[in-house]
């Protein structure tokens, strides 16, 4: 983002010499969103586990695929997508907008970047928008302007919280903060969350390190508390799995690669 030499420009609140989350994603899709620090972390994941790349395409294929179906499938035509990172390919909006026009997306990110940049690309669409807000405030998010005008929370609404709870310690409760966002929405609402898959896998080991080394956090979890988030919810088939057996747009090859083992995520309805 800047000549070599020259100092980067980041927009006013934005630290470029700190790594954020959303830019290092932006940096790992190839994207031009991004810092010297961000790109310096993405490296050190890439050396940590080269596969990472495919990690962060196959999460958002996972998105994907679960948009179309929540549009498609299920009725609901109103999308908050928390922790949505920085605009790239085959946003929650254009795969919604694609299965029916009418639908509605609001983006939700910490990072001060995220909003200036959606506005940009969503400058001529009146059914998406981006706020800036702290996922872990409820009320804020719930009572935001822009989100109470765009979605209606008395009527169903899917909640995507995909690639963001793996960012909560345990002390954060982040089933504690699904529950309360579930609990905002009406009967008929869904949930389609995931979170990194703790196991003895040397890639899941080093993965984890490296995050919590670089970006002071990645919180890998069991399967039964990843499962856990969908209490009281009603699952989608084939429940909750590793993101290539979501409804996989093609007849799986094979056995899945060692990096496809760490995402695990599912799709569940409020009854």
């Amino acid at each position: 983002m800047s000549l070599i030499g020259e100092p980067e420009w980041a927009p006013p609140g934005v630290d470029p010499a700190q790594p954020s989350v959303a830019r290092v994603h932006d940096a790992l899709l190839g994207g031009m969103e991004n810092f010297a620090a961000d790109r310096s972390v993405a490296r050190k994941l890439k050396d940590a586990v080269p596969e990472v790349v495919d990690l962060v395409w196959c999460n958002r294929a996972f998105i994907g695929r679960v948009v179309d179906f929540l549009i498609r499938e299920t009725g609901v035509r109103q999308i908050i997508d928390l922790g949505s990172g920085l605009p790239t390919v085959e946003n929650t909006h254009e795969v919604a907008q694609f299965a029916d026009p009418r639908s509605r997306v609001v983006y939700v990110d910490i990072d001060p970047m995220v909003e200036p940049h959606a506005r940009a690309i969503l400058s001529n669409n009146p059914n998406a928008a981006a706020i800036t807000a702290d996922a872990r405030d409820v009320a804020a998010v719930l009572g935001h302007p822009t989100l109470t005008r765009m979605i209606d929370l008395s009527q169903p609404t899917a909640l995507l919280v995909i690639g963001l709870l793996h960012l909560f310690p345990d002390r954060d409760d982040p089933h504690g903060l699904v529950r309360r966002y579930m609990s905002a929405l009406p009967s008929g609402s869904y949930l389609a969350a995931s979170n990194m898959l703790a196991s003895p896998s040397p890639k899941a080991q080093a993965l984890e390190t490296m995050l919590q080394a670089t970006m002071g956090t990645g919180y890998f979890r069991d399967r039964p508390s990843i499962v856990a988030y969908f209490d009281g919810l009603v699952l989608v088939e084939p429940g909750v799995v590793h993101f290539p057996e979501w409804h996989p747009d093609e007849r799986l090859p094979g056995p899945l690669a060692p990096w496809e083992e760490l995402l695990l995520g599912g799709v569940a309805r409020k009854p």
